[in-house]
């Protein structure tokens, strides 16, 4: 080796040390064309050797649906181009930019080759076998203190709408829960909160009608379908705290203010929908994925906005149409789980389906009080908002049960559907 190619690897030498390089071994080793390493927070690798014996590295998981890309095949795409073929759906990756022909993009890693070593740029820990996830409780966040001089519901309720950490949010909500609960905090106050909750950068948002949920068939098709629910529930923690500190000052037509029992009801919703957010996570993260690794959409906060200024609408269309809407899918989305003996996600989803029939019956009971404090029908009113502040009918099938259980008889939801499908109710 002359001075120069030594310079130039005690350069590269250097690079390594500096950066966020690991070696995942010997070049020797890797002879398959693909080789998957575990990552310790669920964005698993995949290597790619190519028959030029160049390496390129990128996300194990096809952002389409989850497909298995260490089990695809490569392909030339021309011009010195090779792609990785998701064995799902048949989707290419370019291996040097992760790009997509059908739009879609995937996270490329830098490879290095340095003395028959082979180096990945990742600050994520890579293992060739399964990495044991660790549990996510309430007691691993960071622990949070309820330390300010404006000690109220409202300023915290806007600091959680503030945080776009989805694990801070949820430790944030149980803590100031507990200190409502046990007179820590005392005063609703009052807040401006923002006109759109905070999100982490890295969370891809696309147009509601974009997002695959997944059918549960598979088990990518399982994290999916979850990992959707658990963005709805994220957005869910937000409308609780929304609506405690949007509506914090509604007055009646009488000059009342709201009882204290309806920010109480309220902080419970808050805290169940973080709980059902903790456990979704958590499942997600049993299966082999993370919340984030698929675009979510949001969908669910345009309602917050169409109703921001009216709390008989907000009621209606959150809670007594999007939630009970909630309870009619529930038994579907059960049986799937069922089907492929999925008992752990069929456990959350039912702690989650008994949590969310009480919050149908939190916006009915308090929709119906403000009705009647106001000398107004409250079916009638009902209708009016729905066809106010709802794009199109209400669709069967209705778990009928569920929303009896609720307190939403048929009457308050059958005369929103189309004729034609009304035989479609019972």
């Amino acid at each position: 080796m002359d001075h120069f190619e030594k310079d130039l690897v005690d350069a590269l030498k250097d690079i390594v040390k500096a950066g966020n390089w690991q070696c995942v071994g010997d070049k020797s080793k890797f002879k398959s064309p693909c080789t998957k390493f575990y990552s310790d927070d669920g964005e698993h690798i995949v290597l790619v050797h190519t028959k030029d014996d160049q390496f390129w590295a990128m996300d194990s998981s096809c952002p389409h649906e989850g497909g298995p890309l260490e089990q695809g095949d490569i392909e030339d795409l021309g011009n010195g181009k090779l792609a990785l073929i998701c064995p799902w759906h048949y989707f290419d990756f370019c291996l040097e930019t992760g790009s997509s022909s059908t739009g879609l993009q995937n996270q490329v890693y830098d490879v290095r080759v340095l003395e028959g070593k082979v180096y990945i740029n990742t600050q994520n820990t890579l293992s060739l076998c399964p990495i044991p996830v660790t549990k996510i409780t309430h007691q691993d966040s960071l622990p949070v203190e309820i330390n300010s001089s404006e000690n109220t519901l409202c300023m915290w309720a806007t600091k959680i709408l503030q945080t776009p950490d989805p694990q801070e949010k949820v430790s944030l909500t149980k803590t100031v829960q507990e200190n409502w609960n046990s007179g820590k905090i005392t005063e609703t106050g009052e807040a401006s909160p923002p006109a759109h909750p905070s999100r982490k950068e890295n969370l891809t948002i696309v147009e509601p009608g974009k997002i695959k949920r997944g059918k549960g068939g598979t088990l990518a098709s399982r994290i999916a379908l979850l990992h959707s629910l658990a963005n709805i529930e994220q957005w869910a923690i937000d409308l609780s705290w929304d609506v405690i500190a949007r509506f914090s000052t509604f007055r009646l037509s009488n000059g009342e203010p709201l009882p204290q029992q309806f920010f109480d009801d309220f902080v419970k919703v808050a805290g169940d929908e973080a709980k059902h957010y903790q456990l979704l996570e958590q499942r997600i993260m049993e299966l082999g994925s993370f919340f984030g690794a698929l675009p979510v959409h949001n969908g669910l906060w345009q309602s917050a906005t169409d109703t921001s200024h009216d709390l008989l609408a907000r009621l209606a269309i959150v809670h007594m149409v999007h939630e009970a809407r909630g309870l009619d899918v529930h038994p579907q989305t059960l049986s799937r789980f069922a089907a492929q003996g999925d008992t752990s996600s069929v456990n959350v989803l039912e702690v989650i389906y008994a949590d969310e029939i009480t919050h149908v019956a939190a916006g009915l009971r308090w929709f119906t009080y403000i009705c009647s404090k106001e000398g107004r029908d409250s079916l009638k009113t009902f209708h009016e908002l729905v066809k106010l502040h709802f794009k199109g009918f209400l669709k069967p099938p209705f778990n009928i049960e569920g929303r009896k259980t609720a307190g939403m008889t048929e009457e308050w939801y059958v005369p929103l559907v189309k004729p034609s499908n009304l035989q479609k109710t019972s």
